[in-house]
C-alpha cells in the first residue's frame, strides 16, 4: 500500500487512478503527524447470481437480462 500526502495525491491524480485501476491502494495522509485519513481502493463489482423462486424452484426461472418494459407500461401502474 502506497501512502501520498494531500498535496502528492492531488498532484499525481491521474497516475493514482491508473495504479488503482491495476488493484494498488493508496492511502491518503495529512497534517504533520501525517495521520491516514482515506484509503482509494479498487471498486470490486458484486458476483451476480440467479435467483431463486421459492414454491416455483425448478419450474420456472426468471432472466433480468430478457426482461424488458417500456416507460409507458412502467408509468401506467
Amino acid at each position: 500500500m502506497r501512502k501520498l500526502t494531500v498535496g502528492e495525491f492531488k498532484n499525481r491524480f491521474s497516475e493514482v487512478v491508473a495504479s488503482v485501476r491495476k488493484g494498488e491502494k493508496i492511502a491518503v495522509q495529512y497534517g504533520k503527524k501525517r495521520e491516514i485519513i482515506g484509503l482509494f481502493v479498487p471498486y470490486e463489482q458484486p458476483k451476480t447470481r440467479r435467483r431463486k423462486l421459492g414454491i416455483l424452484r425448478g419450474k420456472a426461472e426468471f432472466d433480468p437480462k430478457k426482461f424488458a418494459m417500456t416507460d409507458d407500461e412502467f408509468f401506467a401502474g
